[in-house]
């Protein structure tokens, strides 16, 4: 039988990147800077794709999923970073551990996806260029997104629920400014 004493972790400490208040003010001066000009590149490579009608081929149709997900990316960890530098907190709760765990990683795998499909597009451009049309149609690069859109959450689920049926008993400290699985792993007192 396990010890009375132990209690469960129901949130996390994320140390952040330093812990001396001159650096923290300027890693919050480049981050948000960062994350800024993620933010308004990818919205702008976005608006120049739905304006232009020139660019609605599956080149084009892939790029701006990518840019896309690249804002979702930049947009699941630097906000929660940039909040606890402002408020003077470092504390994420045990869910919102995991849900940021689950969209990082979603985010990463789709990008991974993404490029094997746009890979794909490029190959078929480059070594079949008179069946390029014929092969690469709007039908098939909604279905190679949509399926990377599957398989990206059925992925990172499993992973997922197998993080959360671990337990968390003593240390909650993570050395990292989001949650990530390997601290995690070493935090857990599960077998």
């Amino acid at each position: 039988m396990r010890g009375a004493n132990q209690s469960s972790v129901s949130e996390f400490l994320l140390l952040g990147l330093s812990r001396q208040p001159q650096q923290q003010q300027a890693l919050f001066a480049l981050f948000l800077s960062m994350y800024l000009a993620t933010v308004l590149g990818n919205l702008l490579i976005l608006l120049a794709i739905c304006v232009d009608p020139r660019l609605h081929i599956p080149m084009y149709f892939l790029l701006s999923h990518l840019s896309f997900v690249d804002i979702c990316f930049s947009t699941t960890t630097v906000p929660k970073m940039l909040a606890n530098h402002i408020l003077g907190t470092q504390t994420i709760s045990f869910s919102g551990c995991l849900t940021q765990m689950y969209f990082v990683f979603m985010f990463m795998d789709m990008d991974n996806f993404l490029l094997a499909v746009m890979a794909y597009d490029r190959f078929v451009a480059i070594c079949h260029p008179l069946h390029y049309s014929t092969k690469m149609t709007q039908q098939l690069c909604a279905l190679l997104v949509a399926g990377s859109w599957v398989i990206a959450n059925l992925d990172v689920l499993l992973h997922t629920l197998l993080m959360a049926r671990l337990s968390f008993c003593a240390d909650n400290a993570i050395p990292h400014f989001f949650c990530d699985v390997t601290p995690l792993l070493k935090l857990s007192c599960s077998d």
